[in-house]
């Protein structure tokens, strides 16, 4: 069985109860990555911590709380030597894929090739540009 890891925009969609999304991540084998937990604390701690969010602080603990909740219940998979790696590979032989806005995607990527698995994203723009990454889209 091969292995779907889905990039943060999926995961987002999950969360958000995306019919197709949730329906297709039901029939595989699905796994996160460490850059998607990164990615999305990040963006949390980012709204939370708006001293002009003070208002809406019961809504966005709610939504943080539920994304911890999910990531209890997927495996999540680490950035290892054979990623670094990988990615280091990535860089050196493809420089358009050093531009800053892909860095963290590129790590998803690196991740994905190291060992063998599918991105599952809609970023076919970025991922697209990784040679030998085998990408899909469950929003289609």
């Amino acid at each position: 069985m091969s292995l779907y890891i889905l990039d943060t925009d999926h995961i987002s969609l999950i969360l958000n109860n995306h019919a197709k999304v949730v329906a297709n991540a039901s029939l595989h084998e699905i796994a996160v990555t460490v850059i998607t937990v990164q990615e999305l604390f990040n963006g949390w701690m980012g709204k939370i911590n708006d001293p002009s969010a003070v208002h809406n602080l019961l809504a966005l603990y709610s939504k943080l709380w539920t994304t911890v909740k999910y990531f209890q219940t997927v495996e999540i998979l680490n950035f290892t030597p054979e990623a670094d790696e990988c990615l280091k590979h990535l860089l050196k032989e493809n420089p358009p894929l050093r531009k800053n806005r892909l860095q963290k995607d590129m790590r998803i990527a690196a991740i994905a090739l190291s060992l063998n698995a599918t991105v599952v994203t809609r970023n076919q723009r970025d991922f697209g540009l990784v040679p030998a990454l085998a990408i899909a889209d469950w929003t289609l």
